[in-house]
């Protein structure tokens, strides 16, 4: 008995030395917006160096809600916060920097800037510089709904901020090192002629959406250095191009600048070159990546009739193909149908797709989501998982 008991102890010791260390997080102190000091906990890890550690306890954006109103798709809103983040790691370093959702920019400062700027006809001359008209959409003056066509159409469909925290070692305190600002722009108008009416939309180009993207953006710098606690940290704004009300694939941003500390002027303009696009798409541009997936499609169909089709959206960065989603609803009457199908997939992830990319598989019923295939580029085999 004694000898079975030293070798339980033993064989903890040897467990515990080969276990990851996880050291505790660290306590430092923070000053929010209004100058206040609070306790924050910075993690120690990261579930990945694509991603920023949050400060702790989380704090919600102060404009929180907004987005899921003034963004056309589910799929705008997510690429149009996560698409931020990857840019922000062009000035911000994750590794040293602090994510937290944005603190300055409030519901109602951000639903202001949203509107159409109002005129001295349209005010008054006494009230056309009130505070209240900072609408930084082209004003409609002179035009009545009938006309709502020839007016300029509305550009600026959201403002998102984002800030980067930055940790003094000697001080184990934690200070705003850093903000960007996402702006997203229209590629589509829709108005009415009439209250109540038919809908009419009008394309807007990319040419255009650029160039008055960066006219408002050249407004937001002036204003964010005038507020409180935004007057030297380097901010950068960028520009998302949000797509039509129908499509089945994100928007994408275009471009960024940054201004350095204390400048109320932004630096030169840099391109961003992302896309995602929908398959099957029949573009022979993307042929020689859609091939693949029309052979995985295929294989699919022969062995399991019993699904509603197969969509893939591929993410495209300087016209490399990174990601490719893939989404899978079913017809499984059964927990076993549900793992056969998804043994099965998982196979023809591996035999199909170069190893160079990213492929995750969402298979979905009515009953919601049945599986999870998450295959990371070069990785040498997937990741499965059984939703209970």
């Amino acid at each position: 008995m004694k000898k079975r008991f030293m070798l339980i102890i033993c064989l903890v010791l040897f467990l515990s030395a080969c276990a990851p260390s996880f050291q505790k997080e660290e306590e430092v102190k923070t000053k929010t917006n209004d100058s206040t000091t609070e306790t924050a906990i910075l993690p120690k890890y990261k579930i990945s160096d694509d991603y920023y550690s949050m400060k702790l306890p989380f704090k919600s954006s102060a404009a929180r809600g907004l987005v899921v109103n003034n963004l056309n798709t589910r799929y705008d809103i997510s690429e149009f916060e996560t698409g931020l983040m990857r840019v922000a790691q062009n000035t911000f370093d994750p590794n040293e920097y602090y994510f937290q959702e944005g603190q300055y920019l409030t519901k109602e400062v951000v639903s202001s800037w949203l509107n159409r700027k109002y005129t001295k006809q349209q005010l008054g001359e006494k009230d056309v510089s009130a505070s209240n008209n900072i609408g930084l959409n082209p004003s409609d003056e002179g035009l009545s709904m009938a006309q709502s066509g020839q007016m300029e159409p509305i550009y600026l469909a959201h403002v998102l901020e984002h800030d980067y925290l930055i940790k003094n070692k000697k001080s184990k305190t934690v200070t705003l090192g850093g903000v960007t600002i996402g702006l997203a722009l229209n590629s589509v108008y829709y108005y009415q002629k009439e209250k109540g009416g038919a809908v009419f939309k009008s394309d807007i180009s990319q040419a255009k959406l650029e160039s008055e993207g960066k006219k408002i953006a050249a407004e937001v710098i002036k204003r964010l250095r005038k507020m409180q606690g935004l007057g030297t940290v380097p901010i950068t704004i960028a520009l998302f191009e949000q797509k039509e009300t129908s499509s089945v694939v994100p928007g994408n941003f275009i471009a960024y600048a940054s201004a350095a500390k204390g400048s109320s002027s932004l630096g030169d303009w840099e391109k961003i070159n992302e896309q995602y696009v929908l398959f099957p798409n029949g573009d022979s541009k993307y042929k020689s990546d859609e091939d693949p997936f029309s052979y995985f499609k295929q294989d699919i169909e022969e062995y399991f009739p019993n699904f509603n089709g197969v969509i893939g959206r591929a993410f495209y960065v300087n016209n490399k193909l990174q990601n490719l989603n893939i989404e899978i609803p079913i017809q499984l009457y059964g927990k076993a149908e549900v793992i056969g199908f998804t043994q099965f997939v998982a196979g023809q992830v591996m035999d199909h797709f170069s190893s160079d990319i990213s492929v995750q598989v969402s298979i979905t019923s009515v009953n919601g989501a049945e599986s999870l295939i998450v295959r990371d580029a070069d990785a040498d085999k997937p990741f499965v998982h059984i939703y209970e």
